[in-house]
């Protein structure tokens, strides 16, 4: 006669997923305690390409693997001012009251990404290479006499790469 598993038989003893509250974001320049929200590293492997043979399809990797962009929103204190931050970086890309635009050395940087346990120790680690603004937003929360919420200021930063350190 064949055992019967129970469930505490089939699960870890410790078994603690991540979650989606127990992170840290480093970007130099940019208060971490700002962070409201942030999306992990995605990355899409070239598109398929179809192989057609006698009566069937095979499929393999077609161009390079990319790397998307990322998003990350902040809250927006009065001191220090994360839309001031911001701009900071922003004026390495491009400065607007000169029209001139700044070299990818300038305003590239690395950006670390932490998720923690509960106790805060580090569980997994990426690494952001050669990071820089994409699309920055300091407008995301409308402006409303109605309302009292926090304002924040969003931005889309696209990495060269990432490498999941752990």
């Amino acid at each position: 006669m064949a055992d019967v598993l129970e469930v505490n038989q089939m699960l870890a003893n410790s078994y603690e997923p991540k979650r989606a509250n127990r992170w840290v974001l480093d970007i130099d320049g940019i208060d971490a305690f700002t962070l409201k929200t942030a999306a992990r590293p995605k990355i899409t492997v070239g598109e398929t390409k179809e192989i057609n043979y006698i009566n069937s399809i095979r499929y393999i990797r077609g161009g390079p693997a990319k790397w998307d962009a990322i998003a990350i929103e902040l809250y927006d204190p009065i001191s220090p001012s994360a839309s001031q931050k911001v701009m900071e970086w922003v004026r390495l890309h491009h400065e607007s009251l000169t029209g001139r635009d700044g070299y990818q050395s300038f305003f590239q940087k690395d950006i670390g990404l932490q998720l923690l346990d509960p106790v805060g120790a580090v569980v997994e680690r990426w690494r952001g290479e050669n990071g820089w603004i994409v699309d920055a937003d300091f407008n995301t929360t409308a402006l409303d006499y109605a309302t009292s919420d926090p304002l924040s200021v969003s931005l889309t930063i696209q990495c060269d790469r990432w490498i999941l350190e752990f």
